[in-house]
């Protein structure tokens, strides 16, 4: 277990190279560089509590607008397809009462033929156009059924559209709410974030945010606490203490890859 999270942690520790090319860059100090480095993950943890306030909201919304936007796209569609329908029904309508003038034009002329072979094929028409209604009745009750049911359908579908759109209100507001109050604070804190970042050296910034990013509670810098690493609480060595506490250069945590700084950054 102890090798395998050793080796996650050497992808960390690589990525904090650029840290120790940059020591001797600037006027700062590497213990100044490291109180930046910790005061900037101070003010980052304050901005991720201010976001944990919020919770799953921004989640429920994006996944509400989402719901909308596909239920949109489907009622759409069926309006689409119910119009087709009716368009095949009125279509086999017309099918139908051609074929019932057409039985009717062809009975008024078998009153007057001639001869039987006339009259048996007059018959045969009529019973042609009888079966060409019948087929389109036959039409018009299937579709009329799929029409029924495309409407129910639609139906359904604008209540769920109505309800996901007072469910979206209610959530939006109570998010905007929360943002507003919490709005001014996170403003400043921000601001004091991009303060201290203006400060740190780029490479040094890009691979703070690699380790961050990486680490589930957001600690890419963590102080050592009762001779343990703060991030993985695993035991630091005292040799390896010590040179944290001297704040001479990048000590890395060689299980997490988390930065260690001296506790007494926490004053």
């Amino acid at each position: 277990m102890t090798k395998k999270t050793t080796k996650k942690a050497g992808t960390d520790v690589g990525s904090f190279t650029a840290l120790q090319r940059a020591e001797q860059d600037g006027t700062l100090t590497m213990e100044d560089k490291l109180r930046l480095l910790y005061q900037l993950q101070q003010t980052d943890s304050q901005i991720d509590k201010i976001h944990l306030l919020r919770g799953e909201l921004p989640l429920e919304v994006q996944d509400l607008e989402d719901d909308i936007k596909g239920l949109a796209t489907r009622m759409e569609n069926l309006q689409k397809e119910i119009r087709d329908i009716e368009k095949d029904i009125a279509f086999r309508r017309i099918d139908g009462d051609n074929a019932r003038a057409m039985v009717a034009k062809y009975e008024a002329q078998q009153s007057n033929v001639k001869n039987s072979r006339e009259f048996d094929s007059l018959s045969k028409e009529i019973e042609n156009q009888t079966l060409d209604a019948e087929l389109a009745e036959k039409y018009i009750r299937e579709f009329s059924l799929l029409l029924k049911d495309r409407k129910e359908t639609l139906d359904k579908a604008r209540e769920d559209y109505d309800e996901r759109q007072k469910d979206l209100e209610v959530k939006k507001k109570e998010l905007e709410n929360i943002i507003s109050e919490t709005a001014k604070e996170e403003d400043i804190l921000l601001k004091k974030a991009e303060q201290i970042q203006s400060q740190i050296d780029a490479r040094v910034l890009s691979a703070y945010r690699k380790v961050r990013n990486n680490a589930r509670n957001g600690l890419a810098v963590v102080t050592v606490k009762r001779g343990a690493c703060g991030g993985c609480f695993n035991k630091i060595p005292p040799q390896r203490q010590l040179d944290i506490k001297m704040s001479k250069k990048i000590i890395v945590c060689e299980y997490c890859g988390r930065i260690l700084v001296d506790p007494a950054f926490e004053e």
